[in-house]
């Protein structure tokens, strides 16, 4: 095997960015040898990284206890424990007009890998996919390996981030096969009205397209508009829903999430369409045993308390955000976070007298101040910033901090001396 070529077949890798892999090259670039400042990461949507976020009790108990029966060392069904698909339709029931059961419910290795397999499904020849711009660049990967047609909607900054539907109407055509839905957005911080997900819902119908519903910060919502699961309008249009424990509770590492078909009409109960699902399932890798056994009693157990501390979490540290952004001339931030972990900030470069864009905003600032912030074009934003507020207060106040430094030390009204 060499130049990308096995047995003398070339072999096509996908360009595209991830999240990762620029995260990667952006600390690489910090001088190591340099240890006189700390390197601060408002990057990863990993809060497991900041001592204020921590798991529930409930749920590292519920992990011992599973683990220390004795009873959940072996293989589990390829398509998720029977207990623990059934909690989980249960827990999603609570918030829709209907119930759903065990069979709707499929476990993965996190919601990445739920994302693989709703894309996996729907892949065929000529096929096209309509995702969100910004958006999460894991979409547009799994679409590059499927030999999936991506076509963006913009999301509208000033409408909120709302979905663009004369746009998603106009992208669409007969070989469409889904529309991509994220709620609570990342990377925006938006949380979709009823009425909006509504109209999405009627639109897909009218495109005769299913919804993917994005949902891994389900219920991470602090502003006026409560979290509607998009399977909520599943009798208007088939939605494939997409979750995971990992943000909610707190624990990413622990790799528990779900493939849901939120469909009360039944079109996912076809027969072939349930065997075509299963057999995928039987060449996956799930979850760990014992951390499948315990999503049972999470889900049951967790108290209120433990997720309205996170979300008072989540909203002070995103209300300093805005505060902070504000006092720096070069960025701006068009709509502030309601849910999920993550915002859009504005970068304006012509008050800036040595930056390109926004890839050399983040390579300089990360090497003269120690700071790592996403550049926009990673999710779909050229000359944004995208950056995770799940992090200590202290630790944000500082980064930001060093961030008006670095503009203003930039900034082409800045005099030497």
């Amino acid at each position: 095997m060499e130049d990308g070529a096995v047995n003398g077949y070339e072999m096509d890798t996908p360009k595209n960015i991830t999240i990762k892999g620029i995260l990667s090259l952006l600390m690489e670039s910090i001088d190591n040898n340099n240890h006189s400042r700390s390197v601060i990461s408002l990057g990863m949507g990993d809060p497991t990284a900041h001592s204020c976020f921590h798991t529930t009790h409930v749920a590292q108990e519920a992990v011992v206890d599973a683990l220390q029966s004795d009873k959940f060392n072996g293989y589990a069904p390829t398509v998720g424990l029977p207990q623990t698909r059934r909690a989980i339709a249960e827990y999603l029931s609570r918030d829709l007009p209907y119930k759903l059961s065990s069979d709707d419910v499929f476990i993965t290795s996190g919601c990445t890998q739920a994302i693989d397999v709703a894309l996996a499904m729907l892949a065929r020849p000529g096929a096209n996919i309509l995702l969100p711009r910004p958006g999460f660049p894991i979409y547009e990967l799994c679409a590059a390996f499927r030999h999936l047609e991506v076509r963006h909607f913009d999301l509208l900054p000033e409408k909120g981030w709302e979905v663009d539907l004369d746009a998603v109407e106009a992208l669409a055509d007969q070989n469409t096969v889904a529309l991509v839905i994220i709620n609570p957005g990342n990377p925006c911080g938006n949380v979709y009205s009823y009425q909006h997900l509504k109209k999405i819902a009627e639109t897909a119908e009218k495109l005769k397209t299913l919804v993917i519903a994005d949902e891994v910060y389900g219920h991470l919502a602090f502003g006026r508009n409560p979290f509607v699961p998009m399977g909520v309008f599943g009798s208007i249009v088939p939605v494939l829903t997409l979750g995971s424990l990992s943000k909610r509770w707190i624990v990413p590492g622990w790799r528990l999430g779900w493939f849901v078909t939120s469909d009360p009409s039944g079109m996912f109960r076809n027969p072939k369409v349930v065997e075509r699902i299963k057999k995928y399932f039987d060449i996956l890798g799930g979850p760990a045993t014992f951390i499948q056994a315990a999503v049972p009693g999470i889900l049951e157990l967790t108290d209120e308390v433990f997720f309205k501390r996170t979300i008072n979490i989540l909203k002070q540290s995103s209300d300093i955000c805005c505060d902070r952004i504000k006092e720096i001339p070069c960025i701006s931030c068009p709509y502030k976070p309601e849910g999920s972990m993550a915002l859009m900030m504005k970068l304006n470069l012509s008050l800036l007298e040595d930056i390109s864009d926004d890839i050399d905003f983040c390579f300089k600032l990360a090497r003269e101040e120690f700071v790592i912030i996403l550049p926009g074009t990673a999710v779909g934003l050229k000359n944004w910033l995208r950056m995770t507020f799940a992090v200590d207060p202290v630790s944000l106040e500082e980064a930001l901090g060093r961030v008006k430094s670095f503009c203003l030390r930039h900034s082409k009204q800045f005099e030497r001396y």
